[in-house]
């Protein structure tokens, strides 16, 4: 049982100062010999219930030498109730008043156990319910994060939780995975490096944070504020780092996505409320992380000014990208009025070290698949990548720009950036990214970039994603395009009738237009069980009642396996990419030995049907 459920009177006087705002009360612990700590100081305990006695909150935040500590959620309804009740019972039993602002579940079950005045007023209070909610061996434990920090974490896995892996991220920060059989969702614990500090190295990390805002007009490097502070060099490098992450990068985030499992991180809105969540493996996991309204505030601000978008209550969704722990990283952003406050979506992509090779090794995609697709894409089929949202398209398409020939031009049209290419540059394509509308900042609508990519020369088009007018881009480029320009771009869809259905009854492409596509690839989500990965392949044909669709694989297990039609030399697309004088069989063969060059060594994936 911890100290503060004992009636110990010795602790030192507290000297903390509480002020209200907002939902919140603010506890400037400086000059306390408790520092705030709520759970094992009953002085700092008592101030701050006695001044909850005349407000109500949300939260409860102290802080003291570079440390801030949020007591919310149940915590905070204890010592709000504790208030309410003290205040309520002083007039006539103060000795009780006192035990409540001091020992706030001690004073509550002692309120229930009489009888009368005190208990009616325990439960007129919420008093008796706020003690229920907490667990003795778990209350007032904060969220815990230094003041320069826009997040505040929970140090202590979830009761009764089993730890099922740990690792050291590049950051430096230790994270575990935990499993919680009493909670729908496992749980993910990060512990940044700077939450690890002495008290001694924290307070040294205030102080560098203070060099920071005191040099603003003549600003130095945080290398040099930390320098400023400490004459150890290992611990100035400790402090510079953790000074980079939050002035510089974008805080815990930095940590998360340093963990290459993670593909997404949540932010749901009202931020401080919610605890962050991550995808990792497929898997959605709740985490020890909340961001602070401050953070999530900070984070908009960041955004709109490298993103040049707007982003505010006149215009209050965001889609934008950034880099962080070296990925990029795609930004969905909402505000009020349409939501309760700032919230975000951070996916992660990491297109550049793809190649169809990759995807191969790892298993997103079959031997054979990777074949067809690679001789498709070099003779300039028109190929659609569809699937739900975090199926992996855009890995997929990034990865298949490398398989266009190293001579044609490629024109790539995107309203977010998020394919490779800084990569496909710096190794010598010829790629010229167009970015098209999808808010404020520099940008032309897709009907002009459209017009601009067809100026700008003969080769290869590229559409981002397939989701409004950059249907009729797509479509119109497939009509005038030549025939040895591949056409390739994303679309949501869970097969060929789907694509179909939304491009032709919902995005008003003509079906005549749409059998200019030759190909769909259609991904499977993500699953725990590691279902990602190609679920079927389909080549579109043009017949006298519409359009129909023939499929060269399907997966009716763990991966997607030939039909046999190309094989039996049924396949229109393998005929359609032969060249003048060319047969059937030399495509075919020609897709054999592609599949064979992309298959990992000593694999089974030879053989003749591709």
């Amino acid at each position: 049982m911890r100290e503060w459920f004992t009636d110990d009177e010795s602790e030192a006087d507290c000297r903390c100062r509480t002020d209200f705002e907002r939902e919140t009360l603010t506890v400037d612990a400086a000059d306390c010999p408790g520092d705030g700590r709520l759970g094992e100081a009953p002085g700092c305990r008592a101030t701050v219930v006695e001044a909850l006695g005349h407000g109500d909150v949300e939260s409860v935040v102290t802080a003291s030498d570079g440390v801030e500590r949020a007591y919310l959620d149940a915590d905070a309804a204890l010592l709000v109730a504790a208030g309410r009740f003290a205040s309520r019972v002083a007039s006539t039993d103060e000795r009780l008043a006192e035990r409540a602002r001091r020992e706030p579940l001690a004073a509550a079950a002692e309120a229930t156990g009489r009888a009368g005045h005190v208990a009616d007023l325990a439960a007129e209070t919420g008093f008796a319910v706020a003690a229920e909610g907490v667990a003795a061996e778990r209350a007032l434990e904060p969220y815990v994060g230094p003041s320069v920090s826009d997040a505040r974490i929970a140090a202590n896995p979830p009761k009764a939780a089993t730890l099922r892996d740990r690792r050291t991220v590049e950051t430096g920060a230790t994270v575990r995975r935990y499993e919680t059989p009493t909670a729908r969702l496992d749980s993910y614990h990060v512990r940044p490096q700077e939450h690890q500090f002495d008290a001694e190295t924290m307070a040294a990390l205030s102080a560098a944070v203070a060099v920071l805002a005191t040099t603003a007009d003549d600003p130095v490097s945080p290398a040099a504020a930390a320098e400023r502070v400490v004459d150890d060099g290992h611990t100035a490098t400790r402090l510079a780092s953790a000074l980079r992450k939050h002035t510089e990068g974008l805080g815990v985030l930095e940590d998360l996505f340093a963990d290459p499992r993670v593909s997404d991180v949540f932010a749901t809105a009202p931020v401080s409320e919610t605890r962050l969540r991550v995808r990792a493996e497929g898997e959605t996991l709740r985490t020890n992380v909340r961001l602070t309204e401050r953070g999530a505030r900070s984070l908009a601000s960041t955004f709109r000014r490298t993103s040049g978008r707007a982003f505010s209550r006149a215009s209050p969704t965001l889609d934008a990208t950034t880099t962080v722990a070296g990925r990029r990283v795609r930004v969905a952003g909402v505000t009020e009025p349409v939501s309760d406050g700032v919230g975000f979506a951070f996916r992660g992509h990491d297109e550049e070290s793809f190649r169809l090779s990759d995807l191969v090794e790892n298993g997103t995609v079959p031997p054979r698949v990777a074949g067809l697709l690679s001789v498709a894409v070099e003779r300039g089929a028109a190929c659609l990548v569809a699937g739900p949202r975090g199926a992996g398209k855009t890995t997929l398409l990034g990865a298949l720009l490398w398989e266009l020939p190293r001579t044609v031009r490629t024109v790539l049209i995107e309203d977010t950036p998020e394919l490779p290419v800084s990569a496909l540059q710096s190794a010598g394509r010829d790629v010229q990214p167009l970015r098209t509308e999808s808010g404020d900042g520099p940008s032309v609508d897709a009907a002009a970039a459209l017009r601009t990519a067809l100026r700008l020369g003969d080769g290869a088009l590229v559409v981002g994603e397939v989701r409004g007018e950059e249907a009729g881009v797509l479509y119109e480029a497939m009509r005038v395009g030549g025939g040895d320009s591949a056409v390739l771009g994303t679309i949501h869809g869970t097969g060929g009738d789907s694509v179909r259905e939304r491009l032709v009854s919902d995005l008003d492409v003509p079906e005549s237009a749409f059998a200019a596509t030759d190909l769909v690839v259609t991904l499977a989500p993500p699953t725990a069980e590691g279902g990602r990965g190609v679920a079927a392949v389909e080549e579109v044909r043009g017949r006298a009642d519409g359009v129909g669709f023939e499929p060269l694989f399907t997966r009716e297990s763990a991966a997607a396996t030939a039909t046999g039609r190309i094989d039996r030399g049924s396949s229109h697309l393998v005929q359609s990419l032969s060249h003048a004088g060319e047969s059937y069989a030399s495509v075919r063969e020609a897709i054999g030995d592609r599949t064979a060059a992309l298959s990992p060594p000593n694999s089974a994936a030879g053989g003749s049907e591709p």
